[in-house]
């Protein structure tokens, strides 16, 4: 029997949005089990904690209802190392931008040096996500604007208690929708009536 295909997808999620989840989505079909490895102390100042974090990202992937990801949060090491405690193949990354390019570019050689035996492998964002960032996420809560396009329901739903914007959280249905085929994986909206 053929060992399993782990893969492993580390990011800060602060906060985790549509961009984000669309990445664990197509991990989830491309190997049989995804890690998402939520960071639980980066060199940057986050908006949530991580226990925060880590309970949006949870939440977020129990939504989607995959059953073959696992997220947990890794701390003071090396994704590398991360990578081959848990036993993975590959890490994931997204590229929405040329402007990302570079950056993963350097990242993947480094991981490469550190652990020869892990590829990395970069899903390219979707046209729709392709400009979104947490950083701009945090920008619009925080200015009053309507976030709920672009997280999922409980991130909108915790942005708006932090930044006391009642209008920042629509009860809108998800964006995702772990039913959708492989082909209509890039465009969530185009024949989904349940989001408008």
């Amino acid at each position: 029997m053929p060992s399993r295909r782990i893969a492993l997808f580390p990011a800060t999620f602060d906060p985790p949005t549509h961009g984000h989840m669309e990445t664990v989505l197509r991990g989830s079909r491309l190997f049989d089990e995804v890690v998402v490895a939520v960071y639980a102390e980066p060199s940057k100042q986050t908006l949530f904690s991580a226990a925060e974090r880590l309970e949006l990202v949870e939440e977020a992937v129990r939504d989607l209802g995959v059953t073959n990801v696992r997220v947990r949060s890794y701390n003071r090491r090396l994704t590398a190392d991360l990578a081959r405690e848990e036993g993975a193949c590959a890490l994931i990354r997204g590229l929405r931008a040329v402007s990302d390019f570079d950056y993963e570019l350097q990242l993947a050689h480094m991981n490469k040096a550190l652990a020869p035996d892990v590829e990395t492998v970069v899903l390219l964002a979707s046209a729709r996500y392709s400009f979104l960032s947490s950083t701009i996420v945090r920008e619009v809560a925080r200015l009053g604007g309507d976030v709920a396009p672009w997280v999922p329901r409980v991130v909108a739903e915790r942005l708006s208690e932090r930044f006391g914007h009642p209008h920042a959280a629509v009860n809108l249905p998800e964006v995702l929708d772990a039913e959708v085929g492989a082909d209509r994986i890039a465009g969530f909206m185009s024949t989904d009536d349940r989001v408008r």
